[in-house]
């Protein structure tokens, strides 16, 4: 009788345990930042369908429009690793105020250079500053998990969520910047985007209980040295790059496709089947009990992820394209989360920040170069062409996995690489 007490008491005491999303969105302080976080992140996804509309409208060229949106970008991805090693270095209220200030500035200048028809180089220069100031939220937040859940089982199911809010960014986002730009005004979707970036950041910002520490008062060097040093980091750059070049090359691909075959209006269903597939896929992984290592993981899920991006080109219906895109977004989704769960167990907790904004700058990079690719490609040969990007992306991101794999292992010693979590604990869904 005893024992059977015992039994029920120690499977009780397990299932009251078990990770989930219902555990971690319980986690002590989670929401002071995830409310905030969740509406300063929404810009990051508005920003360039804004610029396109506006100046598209102001000038009546999508070269310009689609070019002043792409200075924008390369200035994002360039700036955001050193705006996220400062972070780790003087803390994110430090580094989060003024850059949403400057954000908001840059971005209604502008606006009000485009609304006044100054020259193109001018809204370029704006552009720069515009995109270099983009608060780096995605990574704060996730630097704020590794905080919370430090050596815990639920750090993969945070990383998996974090990954679902991004995928909802990048749907609502869009949305809600067209909506305002058509029905509104062709200047309100950027001045949405200010705004918010303002108002959610300096709510963000107000959060220091839950802001990492800064160890050693900004002047440890070991705690603060660039993350990049880290050969892992680098890998997993490089595999982000391949997974942004899927994302490029899927926008202008499916948009030339559908126009193709005299269906403009079903880009937006065949994308949003591909974005389905992500944030399904990354609410499975979350709730998966993962009994192999992350970095075998990663390969297994980014071999998927190469094999379903190679057959899009040899796609010619609606439906078969339809049903390889949602095979490609559910491969997306393992490998982004497994690639930030990674982080938490090679980069000391001085560095994480950064680590996170050098990968969310990587896919920045890469979905612009594929862009900028994809669509000479469509206009030089066939209709899918475009698609060749997201397989040349993909396949080159592989092999260079393949062949550095053994440097996304932790070193067992050394002061610049911290502890591991237990991704062999079982993750289950409440």
């Amino acid at each position: 009788m005893a024992s059977t007490v015992t039994s029920k008491k120690s499977k009780n005491s397990t299932a009251s345990a078990r990770p989930g999303y219902g555990r971690l969105l319980r986690t002590r302080g989670a929401w002071t930042f995830l409310l905030p976080g969740f509406a300063a992140r929404q810009p990051f996804a508005m920003l360039t369908i804004s610029i396109v509309l506006l100046v598209q409208h102001t000038t009546g060229s999508y070269g310009a429009a689609g070019a002043a949106a792409a200075v924008t970008g390369v200035s994002m991805a360039l700036f955001a690793p050193y705006s996220g090693r400062l972070a780790d270095r003087y803390g994110q209220r430090a580094v989060l105020i003024p850059g949403v200030l400057l954000h908001g500035l840059s971005g209604l200048t502008l606006t009000a250079l485009a609304l006044l028809d100054a020259p193109l180089w001018a809204v370029f220069a704006a552009a720069v500053p515009t995109g270099a100031s983009v608060p780096q939220i995605g990574p704060m937040v996730r630097a704020r998990w590794a905080v919370k859940l430090k050596d815990s089982p639920l750090m993969t199911t945070a990383a998996a969520f974090e990954s679902v809010t991004d995928e909802l960014t990048f749907v609502v986002g869009p949305l809600l910047a067209t909506a305002l730009c058509t029905a509104v005004d062709p200047a309100a979707g950027l001045v949405t985007e200010a705004s918010l970036t303002l108002i959610g950041g300096l709510l963000f910002a107000a959060q220091k209980s839950t802001q990492p520490s800064v160890a050693g008062g900004g002047h440890a060097r070991v705690e603060h040295a660039s993350a990049l040093r880290v050969p892992g980091v680098r890998v997993l750059m490089v595999t982000f790059l391949g997974i942004g070049t899927v994302f490029g090359g899927m926008q202008v691909s499916l948009a030339a496709f559908t126009e193709s075959i005299g269906e403009p209006g079903l880009n937006g269903v065949l994308y949003g089947v591909f974005a389905a597939g992500n944030m399904l896929s990354g609410l499975v992984c979350g709730a998966i009990a993962w009994k192999t290592a992350p970095q075998r993981r990663l390969v297994i899920g980014y071999t998927a992820l190469a094999l379903t991006a190679s057959g899009l080109w040899a796609a010619h219906s609606v439906l078969v394209l339809a049903g390889l895109g949602l095979l490609v977004g559910m491969c997306i989704a393992p490998a982004l989360i497994t690639g930030y769960t990674l982080v938490e167990s090679l980069v000391p907790a001085g560095a994480r920040t950064e680590a996170f904004t050098w990968l969310t700058g990587a896919v920045a990079l890469g979905q612009a170069a594929a862009v900028t690719v994809a669509g000479q490609l469509e206009d030089r040969f066939w209709g899918g062409a475009g698609f060749l990007v997201p397989m040349g992306g993909t396949v080159l991101a592989l092999a260079t996995l393949l062949a550095l794999r053994s440097r996304l292992s932790p070193r067992a010693h050394g002061r610049t690489v911290a502890r591991g979590v237990g991704h062999r604990v079982p993750v289950a869904v409440d």
